[in-house]
């Protein structure tokens, strides 16, 4: 069935008095957009982060009254005139499908593809298939941070080594360094559900008896022989210790996440306690990769 969407622009400062108005007059559900262009990759633990400039969406069911919820509106928040706001019906739609039926089968490196679970390969030998549900949306390989990961990881010669994935999301990286053949990974997620989409992914791969998923305050201390983590440029440096001691000597580290112009902070960081570190890019992302000093 049909829905009736409100729709407007406001500043942060706005949202939460905005959210508020719609829950209090009914709506279904309250949606918020980046109204520019200023991304917000992985908030830090309890944290809720709003862009400067937020499209603010909410829908009613069809045949609700628009005049009467405008007025209802324009009690609880004056400044939303008409103009300010957009009123139209929008069709129902299975989300999730539509979501399905974008997501295709990508490369990554000379033998790793990822593959929407809902599709079978065909005419591929010698490769390693990742299948993923696209409903659990924590990375996918769409996004350019996550295929730099993948691409370094199908380069390596993963055989019977132990794996870090620090920042695991949808565990796309840890499942797809087993089906190359590490021997056990663990992944560290301050997100409880993205380690539930690690632990489904693992499971839907056959890998989850070899994939460990923790909070950050709960891992353990191993010294990891392949290190990868896909988070923010200031959340890496942050973590240049506990990755260092984390690593084992000569272990291989990949660090993404990193917007262009971001990695001389980064590479200042973590040349202390690594070598051999190179930088590869990829739109405007970059992946800085290297090796643990001995000790």
């Amino acid at each position: 069935m049909p829905w009736l969407e409100f729709s407007l622009t406001a500043q942060r400062d706005s949202v939460a008095r905005i959210e508020r108005a719609f829950e209090d007059v009914g709506s279904l559900s309250v949606t918020l957009l980046d109204a520019e262009d200023h991304p917000i990759l992985e908030p830090a633990a309890g944290e809720t982060p709003v862009w400067p400039n937020v499209v603010v969406t909410a829908l009613f069911e069809a045949d609700a009254d628009r005049h009467g919820l405008f007025d209802a509106l324009q009690l609880m928040v004056p400044w939303l005139t008409p103009e300010k706001v957009t009123v139209r019906e929008v069709a129902d739609a299975d989300w999730t499908r539509a979501w399905m039926d974008q997501f295709k089968p990508m490369q990554f490196g000379r033998r790793t593809y990822i593959y929407p679970w809902n599709i079978e390969p065909e005419g591929i030998e010698d490769a390693v298939i990742v299948r993923l549900d696209p409903g659990l949306a924590f990375g996918t390989g769409t996004h350019a941070t996550t295929a730099l990961c993948l691409q370094w990881l199908d380069g390596l010669d993963l055989a019977g080594k132990r794996v870090l994935d620090f920042g695991c999301g949808s565990g796309v990286l840890a499942i797809a360094a087993l089906k190359l053949g590490a021997a056990l990974a663990i992944g560290v997620d301050n997100d409880p559900q993205a380690l539930l989409a690690s632990r489904d992914n693992a499971e839907r791969n056959g890998v989850s008896d070899r994939l460990s998923l923790y909070a950050p305050e709960a891992a353990p201390a191993l010294l990891a022989d392949v290190v990868v983590a896909n988070i923010l440029a200031s959340a890496l440096v942050a973590l240049e210790p506990e990755l260092a001691a984390l690593a084992a000597d000569g272990a291989a580290i990949a660090l993404s996440g990193i917007l262009a112009g971001q990695e001389d902070e980064v590479l200042a960081a973590y040349q202390g306690d690594f070598e051999e570190l190179a930088v590869a890019c990829q739109e405007d992302w970059v992946r800085i990769d290297g090796r643990r000093r001995r000790r």
